[in-house]
C-alpha cells in the first residue's frame, strides 16, 4: 500500500504538470511588475490622402480656331482675368464687323417704316387712306423694329465671340502643362483642356477612414457636426515623410459609407502660403486626439498570438495567470492602449512575459 500511494502522487503531478496546470515552481529569472493605472494620453493615426488645389479649373475654348498667341508658360501663376491665350480674331473682327452694318440697315428700314406709319396716320385723319392701308404701315414698321432686334442680337453675339478669342483665367492660381501651342486648330468641343488652372492657396486634402475610426473620433456623445467644429487641427505628413510646416482642419464629411469600401471620405484644408503643396501630390494626414483616462501598457508586457493580445496577472501569492485584452497599438510603437480585458489596480508582468505560463510562480522586483 505505501509503494502504491509512493507511485501515484507523482503520476499526478506529471500529469498536471504536462497539461499546464499547477505548475507552481518558480522561475530563476527576476520579472518587473507594473500596476495598471488611467492616465492622460494623445493617440495618433496617419491615414493615406491626396492633394487637391482649392479650385481646379480646366480652360476650354469657347470659339473655334488656331492659337495665335500663348501669352503664358507652365507654373506661372496668374490672375482672375488675365489672358491666357489668344485664338484667331480675324473673322470673328469680320463677323462683328457684319453684324454692325447689319444693325445700321435694320434701323434705317425701322426709321423708315416709322415715317409711313407717322404719314398714312395724317392721311388717315384726312380720310384720304382707309384703315386697311394704314394697318399694313403699322406691321410693316413691327417687321422693322424685329429685323433691328435680331440684328442687335447678332452684334451682341458677334461681340462676345471676339471676346472669347481672348482665353482668360476665370480665377487666381497656377498654370498647368500646356498640351496646345501656336498655330494649334482649338474648339469647344476639344477633349483636352487647353490647360487647368490651379488655385493653389488653400489646398483641399482627401482621406477615407473606417467607420469605428470615424466613431472613435466623434466620441461617446459627439456627432459629424461636433468633429468638424471642434476637432482640433491635424498635420499633413508628406511623401518624403517630412511634416508639413502647416495645420490644417478637417472642413467636411461625406457622411455616407461606401458600400464597396465600409468608409467614409473626408476633406481637410490646409493653407499653402509658400506653395509647397502641389495639386496631384499624396500625403498622409495626421489625426491626434487625447484619451483622458487610457491603460497604457508596454509592448513587452504582452504576447501576441495571431490576432489576440495576453498578459499576465499576478496574484498574491506572485503567480501568474493569462488573460486575453483587446488593445490598439499606440502611434509609438512601443505601447499598446487597453479597451477591455483590464482594471485599474491590476498587477501585471512587465517583462519576460514569453516565458510565462498559467499557474507559474515567479520572483519579482520591486515595482
Amino acid at each position: 500500500m505505501i509503494k502504491r500511494k509512493i507511485f501515484t502522487i507523482p503520476l499526478a503531478v506529471a500529469m498536471l504538470t504536462s497539461c499546464g496546470w499547477g505548475d507552481y515552481s518558480v522561475g530563476e529569472t527576476e520579472h518587473d511588475v507594473m500596476t495598471v493605472k488611467a492616465e492622460r494620453v494623445e493617440s495618433s493615426e496617419e491615414l493615406t490622402a491626396s492633394i487637391r488645389g482649392r479650385q481646379d479649373v480646366e480652360i476650354l475654348p469657347q470659339v473655334e480656331g488656331k492659337i495665335t498667341h500663348v501669352c503664358v508658360t507652365e507654373g506661372q501663376s496668374v490672375r482672375r482675368g488675365e489672358v491666357l491665350f489668344v485664338v484667331d480674331q480675324v473673322p470673328y473682327k469680320a463677323a462683328l464687323r457684319v453684324a454692325v452694318a447689319n444693325v445700321h440697315a435694320a434701323e434705317a428700314q425701322a426709321k423708315s417704316a416709322r415715317l409711313d406709319v407717322q404719314s398714312k396716320q395724317a392721311l388717315r385723319r384726312e380720310n384720304v387712306i382707309g384703315d386697311h392701308e394704314l394697318q399694313l404701315a403699322e406691321n410693316a414698321l413691327e417687321q422693322a423694329e424685329a429685323v433691328l432686334e435680331q440684328a442687335r442680337a447678332e452684334e451682341v453675339n458677334a461681340r462676345n465671340s471676339l471676346s472669347y478669342t481672348e482665353v482668360r483665367s476665370p480665377s487666381d492660381g497656377v498654370i498647368g502643362t500646356l498640351p496646345y501651342r501656336t498655330g494649334a486648330l482649338v474648339s469647344p468641343q476639344m477633349a483636352q483642356p487647353l490647360t487647368i488652372v490651379s488655385d493653389l492657396s488653400e489646398m483641399h486634402v482627401y482621406f477615407s477612414m473606417s467607420e469605428n475610426q470615424l466613431r472613435n473620433l466623434m466620441g461617446d456623445d459627439g456627432s459629424l457636426d461636433s468633429i468638424v467644429s471642434r476637432q482640433p487641427e491635424i498635420a499633413l505628413r508628406l511623401g518624403n515623410g517630412k511634416i508639413y510646416s502647416e495645420k490644417g482642419r478637417i472642413e467636411s464629411i461625406s457622411g455616407v459609407i461606401n458600400p464597396a469600401t465600409g468608409t467614409v471620405s473626408l476633406r481637410a484644408s490646409f493653407p499653402n502660403p509658400k506653395r509647397q503643396l502641389l495639386s496631384g501630390g499624396i500625403g498622409n494626414v495626421v489625426i491626434t486626439h487625447a484619451l483622458d483616462s487610457a491603460l497604457l501598457l508596454p509592448i513587452t508586457a504582452t504576447v501576441e498570438l495571431q490576432d489576440k493580445v495576453v498578459v499576465y496577472l499576478l496574484s498574491e501569492n506572485d503567480t501568474v495567470r493569462s488573460r486575453f485584452i483587446t488593445a490598439t497599438r499606440h502611434a509609438d510603437g512601443k505601447h499598446f492602449i487597453v479597451t477591455s480585458g483590464l482594471k485599474v489596480g491590476d498587477r501585471i508582468v512587465s517583462t519576460g512575459v514569453g516565458s510565462l505560463k498559467d499557474g507559474m510562480k515567479i520572483k519579482t522586483k520591486s515595482e
